[in-house]
């Protein structure tokens, strides 16, 4: 960041975007922990912060009568932790825009903070609305994004309002540099051998991904839901697997760009599967490709992960994106859990590994060794983007 706060309100887009328990107290502040060095740098230089964040869906999860769920969504829950982190009293805009967002942001001096009202509770936000950035942007004098994981999104208050800011008064945070650093370390200028590991339920989400990442990686291993729709085009019997039907085929032409470009695209030699899906189903372990009828594969099985180890642990680069199971369910957790212990052992062998987002995050966080790999994303949806190789409409603002 090489703006000078100094005496200066500073509109900073932040992701704030925390879940809530049923008592609206936060279960996770990942996200704003994340945020604090590059809002403790700005008050530390004297700047005053503008705090602008989405929470939820709110115009998609209206209450019965058609209005917004006002209680549910709104930012005020965030106030009392932020105050505590910061060691500064939070104030507190109802709305983003109009007169007392104006009021209260006019009022501020040099080290206050406010925080304003969830963006999404205006349609105008998700439409990247012109005169609606333009009133965001009317706040302050210096913009600052740091909000990766909606960089992605098109929206006013993380695309549009970048407009209303010239080169010399808008600038990345902390946490965004860091994501495009690391993004771009992994893609650009990877040490090799380099490994991706993905995961999740569908093919459908990760194509691009996997495409793009045949241009770099050495080895690529499938797991999840996703690994029956390989298994299934190469001619293995699946039971009833979750799989793609309509992308077989491009499974199939994957598997033959992986072996024309000398990568090696492991699928599980075996599975962990059940005759139904739940945590007490009965279980037994088989060959990948020799599913009954009527079972479904729900994690990899130990000699897949004993192969999945034993080349994670022979990487310098290390993409994790995406479970190889059902972790979430304690029968089928053991296959994520052992790739993530593989992904940190190989960390502490020197690799550089970087965990891509969504789920994946959640599975090192609840491994317990977020703190034992390179870098983890606070981005999903965003990291999955900009490792597609995709100019995300967030970042490009900036740099316009």
């Amino acid at each position: 960041m090489n703006l000078d706060f100094n005496k200066q309100k500073v509109l900073v887009r932040v992701d704030f975007n925390v879940p809530l328990n049923s008592a609206n107290e936060i279960t996770d502040d990942t996200r704003i922990q994340k945020a604090l060095p590059t809002l403790k740098y700005i008050l530390d230089h004297g700047g005053a912060l503008i705090l602008m964040s989405h929470l939820g869906r709110p115009l998609k999860k209206k209450k019965e009568d058609g209005t917004l769920d006002v209680e549910k969504f709104t930012l005020q829950h965030l106030v009392n932790h932020l105050t505590e982190l910061l060691g500064v009293q939070v104030n507190f805009a109802s709305d983003c825009v109009g007169e007392e967002a104006t009021k209260k942001a006019g009022e501020l001096e040099p080290g206050q903070v406010l925080l304003l009202e969830n963006t999404r509770f205006h349609e105008e936000e998700e439409k990247g609305d012109v005169d609606f950035a333009k009133q965001l942007a009317s706040l302050a004098d210096l913009f600052v994004n740091d909000a990766f994981g909606t960089a992605h999104r098109a929206h006013a208050s993380t695309t549009t309002v970048a407009q209303f800011f010239d080169a010399d008064h808008k600038t990345f945070g902390y946490l965004m540099e860091s994501e495009i650093a690391n993004g771009t370390k992994l893609m650009d200028n990877p040490d090799h051998p380099v490994t991706a590991i993905i995961g999740g339920a569908k093919v459908s989400d990760k194509i691009q991904l996997i495409d793009k990442i045949t241009e770099f990686a050495d080895h690529i291993l499938i797991g999840g839901g996703m690994s029956y729709t390989f298994l299934k085009a190469k001619g293995g019997s699946i039971g009833n697997s979750l799989f793609e039907e309509d992308y077989v085929d491009l499974a199939k032409k994957l598997l033959k760009k992986c072996e024309e470009k000398g990568v090696q695209l492991h699928l599980p030699q075996d599975s962990k599967i059940a005759d139904d899906f739940k945590n007490d189903a009965n279980m037994k372990t088989v060959a990948s490709m020799e599913i009954p009828d009527g079972w479904m594969g729900l994690d990899i099985g130990p000699y897949a992960i004993e192969d999945y180890r034993n080349v994670i642990l022979s990487s310098k680069t290390i993409l994790w994106n995406g479970p190889v199971g059902v972790f979430e369910m304690s029968s089928f957790s053991k296959g994520t859990f052992s790739i993530a212990q593989a992904v940190a052992d190989a960390t502490q062998l020197g690799a550089f590994s970087l965990i891509g987002g969504g789920d994946s995050v959640s599975a090192i966080n609840k491994s317990g060794l977020s703190e034992k790999v390179s870098f983890i994303s606070t981005g999903g949806g965003a990291m999955l983007e900009f490792l597609e190789g995709k100019e995300l409409p967030g970042i490009k603002a900036i740099k316009a």
